[in-house]
C-alpha cells in the first residue's frame, strides 16, 4: 500500500514536471534565438576581418563580403616582432596579477568571514568606503609612481587593479554562506591552524568562486590597457601589453588614412584600414576565448552537498 502511495506521489510530480511538446519548442526557439544573437556579431567580425579593404568599402560590413583577403592578417604579421613581445607581456602580466589577486581577495574574504575575528568590522568598513568612492586619478598616480615607485615596470600593470573591494565582498559572503562552520571546527578540533584548514579545506569547497573571480580578473588583466597608458613612456616598448599595442596600431593607420593625401602611395595604398580593426579584435578575442573552458568546469553548485553529516 506504501509503495503504490509512493508510486502514485512520483507520477504526480513527474506529471507536473513534464513540458508540452509545443512549450519545449518553443523554449528552444527562444534559446536558439538568443544563441544566435551572442554569436552572429562574433561571426560578422570574424568576416570582415578576412574581406578586402575594397569590400567593406563599397557594401560595408556584411557576411557576404564581395572579396576575400588576408591583408589585414598580413599587416599585422608584418607587425609580429612587436606584437609577439606585446602578446608575451600581456600573458605575463595576466597569470601573475590574477594569480595574485586570488590569493589577496580570497585570504581577506576569509579573514573577514571568520565571526571571531577581532578587526572584521573595521575592515569590513575599510573595504566598502573604495566601493563608494575612490580618491581619484591624480591620487592614484602620485602613490603608485612617488610612493611605491612602479612607472615603467611590470607591476605597474599589475598592482593596481589586483585587489577589488567587490570581490573580497563575494568571496566574504561565499565563505559565510557556503562553507559549513562545522567544517572549519572539526579542522580545529583536529589541531589544524587557519592556514591549513584554508588551504586544504576552505578552498577546494570554494572552486566555483574562485573561479569565478580567477575569470574576471582573467578578463580585466587581458583587456586593460589604460595602466599602460598611465605609467609607461613611450620609450618602454619591451614591456607594453597587447591591448595597448593594438590601440597604437589602430591609432596610426587611422592618422595615415586621415592624411592620405600628405604620404606617399606606398603607404595608403594597400591599407587595410577597416579591415585591420577587424582582425585585431580576433586576435585580442581568441585567447581568452580559448582560456574560458578551463574555468567553466567549476561553475557548478552544490560542493558542500553532503559534507556535513549530522
Amino acid at each position: 500500500m506504501a509503495k503504490k502511495k509512493e508510486k502514485k506521489i512520483v507520477d504526480g510530480l513527474l506529471k507536473f514536471n513534464r513540458v508540452h511538446p509545443v512549450t519545449n519548442v518553443a523554449i528552444t526557439a527562444l534559446f536558439i534565438f538568443l544563441a544566435l544573437l551572442c554569436f552572429m556579431p562574433a561571426l560578422l567580425v570574424l568576416i570582415v576581418s578576412f574581406s578586402s579593404e575594397k569590400s567593406v568599402v563599397t557594401i560595408g560590413y556584411s557576411y557576404f563580403p564581395l572579396e576575400w583577403s588576408l591583408a589585414s592578417y598580413t599587416y599585422l604579421f608584418n607587425q609580429g616582432a612587436y606584437i609577439g613581445k606585446a602578446f608575451i607581456n600581456s600573458i605575463f602580466v595576466t597569470i601573475t596579477g590574477t594569480a595574485l589577486g586570488l590569493v589577496m581577495c580570497s585570504t581577506m574574504g576569509y579573514a573577514l568571514s571568520r565571526p571571531n575575528y577581532r578587526l572584521r568590522k573595521f575592515f569590513s568598513y575599510f573595504i566598502l568606503i573604495p566601493m563608494l568612492f575612490s580618491g581619484g586619478l591624480v591620487a592614484s598616480y602620485m602613490i603608485n609612481v612617488n610612493v611605491l615607485g612602479l612607472k615603467n615596470t611590470y607591476w605597474a600593470l599589475i598592482l593596481p587593479i589586483c585587489c577589488s573591494s567587490f570581490y573580497v565582498v563575494i568571496m566574504r559572503t561565499f565563505f559565510q554562506t557556503s562553507v559549513p562552520e562545522a567544517i572549519i571546527e572539526s579542522a580545529k578540533i583536529d589541531g589544524a591552524r587557519q592556514i591549513r584548514i584554508f588551504a586544504q579545506i576552505v578552498l577546494p569547497i570554494s572552486l566555483p568562486s574562485i573561479a569565478t573571480i580567477g575569470l574576471f580578473f582573467t578578463f580585466a588583466y587581458w583587456n586593460d590597457w589604460m595602466m599602460a597608458k598611465y605609467y609607461l613612456n613611450t620609450n618602454m616598448q619591451d614591456i607594453f601589453p597587447l591591448q595597448y599595442v593594438l590601440i597604437t596600431l589602430e591609432n596610426n593607420i587611422d592618422f595615415l588614412s586621415r592624411n592620405a593625401e600628405f604620404m606617399g602611395p606606398e603607404q595608403t595604398n594597400n591599407l587595410p584600414a577597416e579591415t585591420v580593426r577587424m582582425a585585431m579584435v580576433m586576435v585580442a578575442v581568441v585567447p581568452i576565448a580559448c582560456s574560458y573552458p578551463f574555468f567553466q568546469k567549476y561553475f557548478i553548485s552544490g560542493l558542500t552537498i553532503g559534507a556535513v553529516k549530522g
